[in-house]
């Protein structure tokens, strides 16, 4: 494992990627930003080379979602279309579903979603009911998700079904490929209070004919490729917790140092700078954890990518949910105003400690994988 300490290269990547940020800016236009992002290499950076991909991994795209976080412009469509999707694809595809998707996830001309998320299984992925079974030479799916990120933008989605072990009978994870238009694969946007350029959707799957081609991977791989997606997921779920904490603190320190009451600026009293300052170590002390858990991956260390995966989302989930109150607190009404960008961050702080798993299953996580305590589940 490499040191925390990133390579020259990588500072020089989070260079770039800040100034392309501050470019676009808080009133960003999704379309725009991606498409650009897309032409300099930042969207496929952790893709391989042969694809069109940068030949990086999680530590690289990580940087790129962070600093356009910072930048207050973050594109949630990176967790899913090439950190999760991609990297599955990557790691256990078929030649053919890498030519056909992998250099288009790269360049961004093409995106994929990913469903695995049901309305009774919640976190617990070994609840879901989304069933694919034989039928000839290809598989049909029948089934439910729930808050889905960006299908209607979304070439394709990775969804997460379930099938028979011939062998034994008992039911194992497999991911297929769900291109938009196939019949059957219905979506209906959920109307959520948060306001983001991705929607939500719940999908029904009806009878959802696909050929055989559509199986990413070995059907018996199960587990071992549904988490491959998932830790990355984690990895980038920190990396925009993190940069939206960056860029409600660097607004509340603007506001700190320029705004004046009294003789000093407001900065200058200890009731606000010490808050701030603590904000700052909280997310500095998550961005650490999160380079861990990107070095782990990118080194094959899937075990403990695992833990550390976790451990980083639910650090900086809570940083970036203290460092946006205490920013708005900072502004006091001027906190709550448009002008200012911050009240809207109220709400999609929460999303890190939500999604993609809860914080209390990530605490389950650590008491079960890394304590070895009992479950009571």
């Amino acid at each position: 494992m490499t040191g925390v300490i990133e390579s020259q290269e990588n500072k020089d990547l989070r260079a770039a990627v800040a100034a392309l940020g501050a470019r676009h800016g808080r009133g960003f236009d999704r379309a725009a930003l991606w498409s650009e992002a897309a032409k300099l290499g930042y969207l496929g950076v952790n893709l391989p080379e042969q694809y069109g991909g940068g030949g990086g991994g999680m530590a690289e795209l990580s940087i790129v979602l962070e600093e356009l976080g910072s930048a207050g412009c973050p594109l949630l469509m990176m967790v899913v279309s090439p950190a999760i999707c991609g990297t599955v694809i990557a790691r256990f595809g078929t030649d053919v579903q890498k030519r056909k998707w992998l250099p288009g996830l790269a360049d961004g001309s093409l995106t994929m979603a990913f469903g695995i998320t049901e309305p009774d299984a919640g976190s617990n992925s070994h609840r879901i009911t989304t069933t694919a079974r034989r039928d000839g030479d290809g598989w049909v799916l029948t089934g439910r998700k729930v808050f889905i990120s960006g299908v209607d933008i979304a070439d394709a989605t990775l969804i997460v079904g379930r099938t028979e072990d011939a062998r034994t009978g008992s039911l194992k994870p497999c991911l297929f490929i769900v291109p938009r238009d196939t019949p059957g694969f219905q979506r209906s946007q959920i109307d959520m209070e948060l306001q983001a350029a991705e929607k939500q959707f719940e999908l029904v799957l009806d009878d959802v004919r696909l050929p055989a081609d559509s199986l990413v991977g070995d059907e018996d791989a199960g587990l071992l490729q549904l988490f491959a997606g998932l830790n990355p997921e984690r990895i980038m779920t920190a990396a925009f917790a993190i940069g939206m904490g960056r860029y409600a603190l660097a607004r509340a320190v603007d506001y700190a140092t320029t705004r004046q009451v009294w003789k000093l600026p407001i900065g200058g009293h200890q009731a606000i700078a010490h808050p701030l300052a603590q904000a700052h170590i909280e997310l500095e002390l998550a961005r650490l954890m999160m380079q861990k858990a990107a070095a782990l991956y990118d080194a094959g260390d899937d075990v403990g990518a695992g833990e550390a995966a976790n451990m980083a989302k639910y650090a900086a989930a809570e940083a970036c949910v203290r460092a946006v109150d205490q920013a708005v607190h900072t502004l006091g009404g001027n906190g709550l105003t448009r002008e200012y960008g911050l009240a809207s961050l109220i709400t999609a702080a929460r999303v890190a400690r939500i999604a993609p798993v809860s914080r209390e299953m990530i605490l389950n996580y650590v008491s079960h994988q890394s304590l070895g305590l009992p479950k009571s589940y």
